[in-house]
């Protein structure tokens, strides 16, 4: 297959790509946050136990998001969507990278940091504030808690089904339903390639997997696929 014949690509993205532009986890090694579990910060039970807590916290990532830029991957990918007739990337993260690199067409399906949702209404809206004490019980962050379905699972099927091009960057395949696209790309007959720091546990189901940073693999491997110098079957 030449990239002139690619209709539909399917980019899947996780935390490794974000994590060159210097995001935080927030956890240390016993994952916690300031000696707090991370379900008492990210769960629907630890934010009707404690809003402030959840608050606080989210507030931080907002804030340290705005000190952070996209990467050399961000922008590959960006300037990759310009060249193919469909490109559809879904993302583990809920940072704003891939957007302020140039990208349009992305769904995050954990949710995004810089949305809030009323708990009441359902409304959703764009913020990059701090969440201020009187609206603590309010508004909650529109992120996916433990407990919760992912976002925009219609859209993840309706791509995996129709990608004939499967690129997964920077994510270590072992949280689902992300984890199984590739199966869902597979049964379709896409060619499915993983551009990983590491091997990972689905790293065999790939056609190819190309391990490195992805700062550095990510703008090689589009730049190749581009100029047809990388080998699709």
């Amino acid at each position: 297959m030449k990239f002139q014949e690619i209709k539909h690509i399917m980019v899947l993205t996780g935390a490794g790509i974000s994590a060159e532009s210097g995001i935080k986890t927030f956890r240390d090694e016993n994952g916690l946050w300031e000696n707090h579990e991370i379900t008492e910060v990210a769960s629907p039970e630890g934010f009707l136990k404690n809003p402030a807590l959840v608050q606080r916290f989210y507030n931080a990532r907002r804030e340290q998001l705005k000190e952070v830029h996209p990467n050399a991957a961000h922008k590959a990918l960006a300037a990759l969507e310009k060249e193919v007739p469909k490109l559809t990337l879904i993302t583990q993260n809920v940072d704003d990278l891939h957007e302020r690199a140039g990208s349009k067409n992305v769904f995050h399906m954990h949710g995004e940091l810089n949305k809030i949702r009323n708990i009441k209404t359902g409304e959703v809206k764009y913020t990059t504030e701090a969440i201020i004490e009187k609206d603590f019980s309010h508004w909650r962050p529109d992120i996916v808690w433990f407990g919760e379905m992912i976002k925009h699972a219609e859209q993840i099927e309706k791509a995996a089904q129709n990608c004939d091009l499967f690129l997964c960057i920077g994510t270590s395949n072992n949280v689902y339903p992300a984890a199984a696209i590739v199966h869902r790309a597979l049964d379709v007959g896409a060619i499915c390639i993983e551009l990983n720091l590491e091997e990972t546990p689905l790293s065999s189901f790939y056609h190819k997997s190309i391990h490195g940073r992805a700062g550095s693999i990510v703008p090689k491997f589009t730049n190749e696929l581009m100029t047809n110098s990388f080998q699709l079957k």
